[in-house]
């Protein structure tokens, strides 16, 4: 099965190194997320995916945690979960029968697809006045604000 893996990742054209045999560590490019690192592991019987998409938020827990659970319902081979302090990664396992190389692709797709496509918002509901602050000590400063203009709405005193 470990081959099956490093086949679609090569055709995938991705970077990934293997620290242990089995064990891929994948870098997924994104334009809103700049790389989504995700853990391909071959085991006796699945194949785990796992990504890390965000730290524990530090405001509107309620309304956070009610986004990602709706978005649990329409995803396809991993969905959010927690780890002990809070943070979130999406995660998955799949029969290692069901495993070939266009399955694998499908799934790091998808984990880049939601990874990516979800996490501005997921920063807004659960960042945002951390987003604002930082908005405002680089206006302030005359640094760049660049990476923050998909926060503009609801950053920029300005609009």
């Amino acid at each position: 099965m470990r081959d099956v893996v490093e086949a679609a990742l090569k055709a995938a054209d991705v970077s990934y190194d293997e620290p242990r045999p089995g064990a891929f560590l994948v870098k997924l490019p994104g334009q809103h997320k700049l790389a989504t690192m995700t853990w391909l592991i071959v085991g006796e019987r699945v194949l785990h995916v796992e990504a890390f998409f965000c730290r524990q938020p530090d405001e509107n827990h309620t309304e956070f945690y009610r986004w990602l659970l709706g978005k649990n319902g329409s995803m396809y081979g991993v969905h959010f979960s927690l780890d002990p302090v809070g943070d979130v990664y999406l995660v998955g396992r799949t029969p290692l029968a069901a495993v070939t190389e266009e399955e694998v692709d499908r799934l790091l797709g998808c984990v880049l697809t939601y990874s990516d496509e979800w996490f501005d918002r997921a920063l807004e509901l659960g960042f945002a006045s951390s987003i604002r602050r930082e908005w405002a000590w680089r206006a302030k400063r005359g640094e760049s604000l660049a990476n923050l203009q998909a926060f503009a709405r609801f950053a920029d005193p300005d609009r």
